[in-house]
């Protein structure tokens, strides 16, 4: 005996302390004897009903038919029939007495009458949702008498409870006893545990315990009556006290009234079969059951009637009861998306009823669908995703885009489908801020170089327009090694004028990202030519970006000139416009041609102490020193000019992933050809004050003395540009200058102090010495046996070795070779 109490007050055995679930608080109504409470389950914390039903001993009735109940729970099986999880069986001690209580675990669900009054629907709603659920508990009944042949015995309110999704089920299997219709002999009561029902939901036979009339009966005879209580109950609000109370029909819908009186027949074999009940009654016939009843057999249905359905159901979801659409719907679409038996426009549903969701709501419910959707290979699953992802995108946390939604989503860049590349591309604007450096330097920037030359003319003017949106997230120094060379070598020099717009206002848009040194050398040469474009809108958008730029050099100049020694020439300008707006799309262009937005430019302080210098040198050999300088400097592309930009060459861009780093090694070689050809070649780098080692070379040598020599037979080739004559301060032209007709040079003559001029580019080099009087007898050739032809413009003659001519002043094209040529 002391073992016994100890093992219940330890709750060892089959105790209260080994139920795997938690329970709750209760509810305050439940069926007959038993205690309905909220609960979780101890694994995973889901959430459950627990049903207990206590007694005074082992013996007790109650007890027992509560066991019956547990039995009939657990075997019978049914969509329409609470969901049994689990049962057990303690006693508990409780002072001087012990009491055995019966759990039964089922699925959460809550007692219908509570939940209509927490729903309060009104009108055609609450007749739609009530036509819903009494079709449910028909099916139920009819379930148990026409194919189990089992009775229930109390089909009311009390039994009827109803799930998270709003689903009625039947439960209170207590009394549930098998039809013995085929034992007309028999005397004995057929419902073992009848004194468990009510007497004002008992027939007029079974109150009378006429069992002989009741084996007569057809099997649903007396759960009939019990479907007519519940039919009164739930459209009167009242719990029914009285069987008289039965025959006020005043709030009984019309198209009900016919079958409620057939179901609360006095003649048991009269009553109304609860299947037939279903098949006639117009009651039933309703938009909220008829929507419901084709989504629980949709894997029946063809695409042809699954397509007109979901593109229906936005529309009919509003008609409908909030509460519902989002309890019972929104899981029933969400379930037909995962296993692919709905079709596309089943996505456009599904985000609808979802945006009505509250936000937690909705990351729980709608978010885990929609990222197991985008793995999907239905294309048009896929283009319904991205097209609406502007609903859900900013729902979606950084790690799942990284991890699950984007290497979906980068298939569609690669896809044959433009439409599908497109609206790929234009997912990014919402999809890239959540993405790490690793992936948008990794990939997305690579994906993006190729659809810049894409064939569609609107993917590359979009693809232009993204970047400028998502610059704001790249890291400095991919923006220094993308932006511009994306902006100016290609948007820029695009064939379709939309995109060379885009360009335009692209680099606007990041100007906040360009040194100074950036935009004198590198957007303004390329946005300058674009103001004689053929297209209007593209003039007018490049008018206003020089107007821009200018203005934010200007507002550099103004500030090193200061000598303001706080700030450096790295510095951004802090007051600029910043990247601000959204660039719209490119399709808004092509439709209607707008105005680039109006950006108010200010530059900030730089950080360098060191003013520009007019970096003009006084002599030629000078200005090839300092082009060749520049030239190494724009073909790095990438480098950073925050620091002096002539004091040393521009490192190699290491290899990139992105897409551009071939701009850089490749492409942009090309651009600086290109240039070149258009007369950039000779544009003068920025300096500091302390010139590089090549031009204080050559300061250093204007102010020595100059070493006459004498020619002998021939001019020599000079080892170095070191010796410069100072007379060409005097003269820059006196080397170039078209001399009047003179006998050919002597060799053996001596040139004077004031005949040495610098033939800067000529023949044979930059430092040749040659006569004043005939400034081309630095390349001349030996005499001709025939007569001479003429010599080419810019190239040194035979005798002298193929080198470039004296370089032309001003922004004129030269050759390739010209401005290749080592010294």
């Amino acid at each position: 005996m002391f073992k016994f109490l100890k093992d219940v007050v330890s709750g060892s055995g089959a105790g209260v302390k080994d139920l795997p679930y938690n329970i709750g608080e209760p509810y305050s109504s439940a069926w007959g004897s038993w205690t309905h409470s909220r609960g979780t389950s101890k694994d995973d914390g889901s959430p459950v009903s627990i049903f207990s039903l206590t007694g005074s001993n082992a013996n007790d009735g109650h007890l027992a038919a509560g066991r019956n109940g547990v039995k009939r729970l657990r075997t019978v099986r049914h969509p329409n029939i609470l969901s049994f999880l689990h049962s057990t069986e303690a006693e508990i001690f409780d002072g001087s007495s012990t009491k055995v209580v019966i759990y039964i675990v089922t699925e959460p669900v809550m007692p219908l009458a509570e939940k209509i009054r927490e729903l309060g629907l009104e009108g055609t709603q609450r007749n739609e949702y009530y036509a819903w659920g009494l079709h449910r508990i028909a099916k139920a009944v009819s379930f148990l008498n026409n194919d189990c042949k089992l009775v229930h015995g109390n089909v009311c309110l009390e039994s009827v409870v109803v799930t998270p999704t709003l689903d009625w089920k039947l439960h209170a299997f207590d009394a549930l006893s098998e039809f013995d219709g085929n034992n007309e002999l028999s005397t004995g009561p057929m419902l073992q545990y009848e004194w468990l029902v009510g007497t004002q939901y008992k027939p007029m036979e079974l109150a009378k315990s006429d069992w002989a009339t009741i084996r007569k009966s057809p099997p649903w005879a007396i759960d009939s009556w019990g479907l007519g209580c519940l039919i009164y109950e739930i459209f009167a609000g009242l719990k029914l006290s009285k069987t008289e109370e039965l025959r006020n029909t005043a709030s009984i819908p019309k198209s009900l009234l016919p079958d409620y009186q057939r179901l609360l027949s006095s003649m048991p074999s009269r009553r109304l079969n609860s299947s037939k009940l279903l098949e006639n009654c117009e009651y039933f016939q309703n938009k909220l059951v008829d929507t419901i009843h084709f989504m629980e057999i949709l894997n029946l249905k063809d695409s042809v009637e699954k397509d007109t359905f979901f593109r229906k159901l936005p529309t009919l979801a509003e008609q409908l009861p909030r509460e519902i659409v989002l309890k019972k719907f929104l899981p029933l679409v969400a379930s037909a998306l995962e296993f692919g038996s709905a079709t596309a426009p089943a996505l456009t549903a599904f985000l609808k009823m979802g945006a009505w969701l509250s936000p937690e709501e909705f990351n729980k419910k709608v978010l885990p669908t929609i990222v197991k959707l985008f793995a999907s290979n239905d294309r048009a699953i896929r283009v319904g995703l991205l097209q609406h992802i502007d609903q859900y995108g900013e729902s979606f946390s950084a790690q799942i885009v990284d991890e699950q939604v984007y290497p979906h989503v980068a298939t569609g860049f690669s896809d044959t489908s433009a439409f599908l590349r497109e609206l790929t591309l234009k997912s990014m604007l919402v999809l890239a801020p959540k993405l790490s450096q690793r992936t948008l330097s990794g990939s997305l920037l690579k994906y993006l170089s190729k659809l810049q030359v894409d064939e569609e003319p609107a993917i590359r003017t979009n693809t232009t327009i993204l970047l400028g949106n998502i610059a704001t997230h790249l890291n400095e120094g991919t923006r220094k090694r993308v932006l511009i060379n994306a902006f100016t070598v290609r948007a820029l020099r695009d064939t379709f004028p939309p995109a060379r717009g885009a360009g335009i206002m692209a680099l606007c848009a990041t100007s906040s990202y360009y040194e100074p040194q950036e935009i004198a050398a590198r957007i303004l040469p390329n946005v300058v030519v674009l103001t004689i474009d053929p297209d209007s809108d593209v003039r007018s958008k490049a008018f206003q970006a020089v107007e821009q730029f200018l203005q934010i050099v200007k507002q550099y100049h103004e500030k090193t000139s200061g000598g303001d020694s706080s700030e450096g020439m790295g510095s951004t300008i802090s007051s600029l416009p910043g990247n601000a707006s959204i660039l719209g799309w490119a399709m808004n262009s092509l439709t209607t041609k707008g105005k680039p937005s109006e950006q108010t430019t200010q530059a900030a302080p730089p950080k360098s102490t060191s003013p520009l210098v007019s970096a003009v040198p006084t002599t030629v050999v000078a200005s090839r020193t300092h082009t060749q300088s520049t030239t190494t400097l724009v073909r790095g592309g990438s480098s950073d000019y925050g620091g002096d930009m002539a004091d040393q060459p521009a490192p190699v861009s290491p290899t990139s992933t992105d897409g551009w780093g071939e701009l850089e090694n490749g492409i942009g070689i090309h651009e600086d050809e290109e240039i070149e050809k258009d007369g950039w070649d000779d544009m003068l780098p920025l300096e500091d004050e302390k010139p590089p080692p090549a031009l204080a070379n050559i300061e250093a040598a204007q102010k020595r003395p100059v070493i006459h020599t004498k020619p002998q037979g021939s001019i020599p080739r000079p080892k170095s540009t070191s010796h410069v004559s100072k007379d060409a301060d005097d003269d820059l032209w006196g080397s170039i200058a078209a001399p009047a007709p003179a006998p050919a040079p002597k060799l053996g003559s001596k040139s004077s102090n004031s005949n040495v001029k610098v033939a800067a580019g000529g023949g044979i080099g930059s430092g040749s010495v040659v006569d004043e009087d005939d400034p081309w007898a630095a390349i001349a050739a030996p005499a001709p046996t025939t007569r001479a032809r003429p010599l080419a413009a810019g190239r040194g003659g035979r005798g002298g070795g193929s080198k470039p001519g004296v370089p032309k002043l001003g922004a004129q094209r030269i050759n390739r070779a010209a401005s290749t040529q080592k010294f």
